[in-house]
């Protein structure tokens, strides 16, 4: 008996070893598991430390951006920030059919151009022409005027000093007024992106002109009218991107796949 309490004495010491070995390892590797996690939790608080901060920045933005170089560039980059949101919400309107989106930007662009065509002419005039200047005017006392009012007309006709008003009123009054929607528009486009295009450019025309008419410099003008006009155009890009989305990339194995399950 003595001999079995005895074994049984050195298997229970061992076991008790054995446990409390056990229990210290899994202590250690749960407080390993602890300092992991501190570290890592410090670590994030950092990361989001780092991104709040960077947020903050996004959106409170430069106060005092550089400026371009170009006054026109300038100009412009204001003009872009006023009739760009209008003309992007005119745009997306039209989900019918792609036909009137197309029609909406080329009028939108034919208008900017019409609308800029006159000061642009006059920005190509320099100086009188040789073969004009120094002509003379002529004046009212340089031409023989007779007119009597004394005499008077033929028979069965009119004093040719009458204006007749009731013809012309006559006339106005059969002429039916000119949609100015017709003078807007271009032929052959869809109708209902005119009808918008003609809508949305009455809101910027003014803005347009008058950003356009400060400039004083050829340079600037010439900057300000070619990055308006490609600006445009990449912003009417941008736009059908948004309504369409970009087209899926696809693979010969996948094309392939898809006609052997047709």
């Amino acid at each position: 008996m003595d001999t079995i309490n005895r074994e049984e004495y050195i298997l229970e010491t061992r076991l008790r070893q054995v446990i409390r070995k056990g229990i210290k390892v899994i202590l250690e590797n749960r407080e390993k598991e602890e300092q992991k996690k501190k570290v890592i939790l410090n670590e994030e608080m950092r990361l989001r430390k780092a991104v709040r901060k960077i947020i903050q920045e996004a959106a409170t933005g430069d106060n005092d951006p550089a400026p371009h170089k170009s006054t026109g560039i300038n100009v412009l980059e204001d003009l872009l920030k006023k009739i760009i949101p209008v003309l992007e919400m005119d745009f997306k309107k039209l989900t019918s059919d792609a036909a009137q989106r197309t029609s909406f930007r080329s009028h939108i662009i034919k208008a900017v151009e019409d609308t800029l065509a006159p000061s642009r002419v006059m920005d190509d005039v320099d100086e009188v022409p040789e073969d004009v200047a120094g002509v003379p005017e002529l004046t009212l006392e340089q031409e023989e005027i007779e007119v009597n009012i004394d005499d008077e007309p033929p028979a069965g006709e009119e004093d040719p000093m009458f204006i007749d008003i009731e013809g012309d009123k006559e006339k106005a009054e059969k002429e039916e007024p000119e949609d100015p929607r017709e003078t807007f528009g271009i032929e052959g486009e869809d109708e209902t992106g005119r009808n918008v295009a003609f809508e949305s450019f009455k809101k910027v025309s003014s803005a347009v002109l008058d950003s356009y008419d400060v400039l004083g410099n050829d340079e600037d003008r010439s900057l300000f009218y070619d990055y308006l006009i490609t600006n445009l155009k990449l912003y009417f890009d941008k736009f059908e991107h948004d309504l369409v989305g970009a087209e899926e990339p696809t693979t010969d194995e996948y094309e392939q796949q898809k006609q052997a399950a047709v």
